[in-house]
Order: structure tokens, then C-alpha cells, then sequence
């Protein structure tokens, strides 16, 4: 039911902090991984033992021309694929109320325009192959907003609105492309997640122990506690899910 073996995933910010965990829980289930990104160096740095289903390609997703180029190598090196996964993002400025037009709109691109981009591009493949699955990563800052008191005392972490108006985005271009792909047999869905503070975030003990107050299950997510909402999503176990936004933050969100 959860078994990958052969099938070609192209994975968007494969090597980022969350992305490594995705890559290994496809990996495991015998997934090809295509991780996409522009820094090669980053992506051996992230696997520095890579099993031979692993691949790097160049791509920039904020580039049209690089999407398009990457998903046609891919295509000659390894097959058709069978899932995308849009994971990558980029962002600029943080302060709520003193954003420039320009951050703004490059942080809405860097979300949900740089998920349409690969969508789009990604199509064709999936209509050869005539069947595929596309997966968004949204967060649960698409679905409320921050708690502002937890970052009192730590403004650096503060979440800024571009970010949960575009991951919110990120959850309607999901639902609009489920219902428009549904008869062709693609399937698209979306993952949430929660708190999933980096290395460098969880130096920080007491902005951590504000997080855990706020979830039910009084931790912070690990990396590998998402691997497996891609694993399901991706394989035959979801072969009658579409349109949904898989929430997975501890329980932050019910309350």
C-alpha cells in the first residue's frame, strides 16, 4: 500500500531543513527522489551518503525557463514522474506593518506563484503518464494566525503576514487544481505543518518552551514526524484523497 519502489518523485527544497526528512521517508519506501534546488554543494552537504535512487538537478523556482529545463532533464534521466512535491519557498522582511510592495509580492511568489510555476510545468508529464500526485506544503499559518505573545520576547522568530497569506493561497490552488485534475486522475493535496523549529531557531530554549505551551502534545515537531504525511500522500494508500490539506502541527491548530 505505501510501497514506492519505481516511481519518480521530484522534490522541490529537497535538501532544506524539512526537506531531508521527506527525501528519507520516500527514500525508505523506495521512491527515486529528484531534488531540486540551486546548490549542489548544500545538497551533498544535507546527504553525504546518497543511495543511487537520490538525484540532484539545478533548478530555480522562481524561474520559469529553470522549472521547465529541470523537469525535462528529469524526464531523460530518470522517466516520467509519478508525484511533485512543492516544498521550496523564499521570503523577504519580517516587520508587519513596515513591509515594501517589492517584499511583499516576492514573498507571495515565493510561495504560491513558485508553486503554481512547477504545477503548471509538471503537467504534461503527469498527463503522459496518465495519472500523478501533486503535494503543496502550506502551514498552519495558512489557517490561523500567530500567536503574537508567544514571540514577545524573541521578535526575531516573528512570522510575518506574507507568509500565512501565501501558504492560505497555498491551500485554495490546492482545492481549485484537485477539482479541475480530478478527471484526469491527478490528485492534489497539501500538508500543514505545525511547529517545526530549525537547529539554529531551537538554540533559543525559552522561544521552544513558548512553542510546546501552545501544543497539545507539548512538543515541537521533529523532521521525521512529517515524512510519513508525504509517504501516504504520495503513494496508493491516498489513491481516493484529493483536495485535502493534511494538518500536521501536535494539535496547535484545534485550539
Amino acid at each position: 500500500m505505501f510501497d514506492l519502489s519505481g516511481q519518480v518523485v521530484l522534490l522541490t527544497g529537497g535538501y532544506g531543513h524539512l526537506g531531508q526528512a521527506i527525501a528519507a521517508g520516500l527514500l525508505a519506501h523506495g521512491a527515486h527522489v529528484v531534488a531540486l534546488g540551486r546548490d549542489e554543494e548544500k545538497f551533498k552537504s544535507a546527504f553525504p551518503e546518497r543511495p543511487a535512487t537520490l538525484h540532484f538537478l539545478a533548478c530555480d523556482v522562481a524561474s520559469t525557463d529553470s522549472v521547465r529545463a529541470a523537469f525535462r532533464r528529469s524526464q531523460e534521466l530518470h522517466g516520467l514522474p509519478s508525484v511533485l512535491i512543492n516544498n521550496a519557498y523564499y521570503g523577504r522582511g519580517q516587520q508587519p506593518d513596515a513591509l515594501s510592495d517589492e517584499d511583499f509580492a516576492l514573498s507571495l511568489d515565493g510561495s504560491v506563484g513558485a508553486a503554481y510555476r512547477c504545477l503548471r510545468e509538471v503537467l504534461p508529464y503527469l498527463r503522459e503518464r496518465g495519472a500523478g500526485k501533486i503535494i503543496n506544503v502550506a502551514s498552519m499559518y495558512g489557517i490561523v494566525a500567530p500567536d503574537f505573545a508567544a514571540y514577545d520576547e524573541y521578535p526575531q522568530f516573528l512570522n510575518p503576514p506574507h507568509y500565512g497569506a501565501g501558504k492560505a493561497a497555498m491551500i485554495q490552488l490546492t482545492k481549485y487544481f484537485a477539482s479541475y485534475l480530478g478527471p484526469e486522475n491527478i490528485q492534489v493535496n497539501c500538508v500543514s505543518p505545525g511547529a517545526f523549529p530549525s537547529d539554529k531557531v531551537r538554540e533559543k530554549d525559552g522561544f521552544e518552551g513558548e512553542l510546546r505551551r501552545r501544543i497539545p502534545l507539548e512538543r515541537v515537531g521533529e523532521p521525521q514526524d512529517l515524512a510519513g504525511a508525504f509517504v501516504f500522500l504520495s503513494s496508493a494508500a491516498s489513491n481516493f484523497v484529493t483536495g485535502h490539506n493534511l494538518v500536521v502541527d501536535g494539535g496547535w491548530t484545534i485550539r
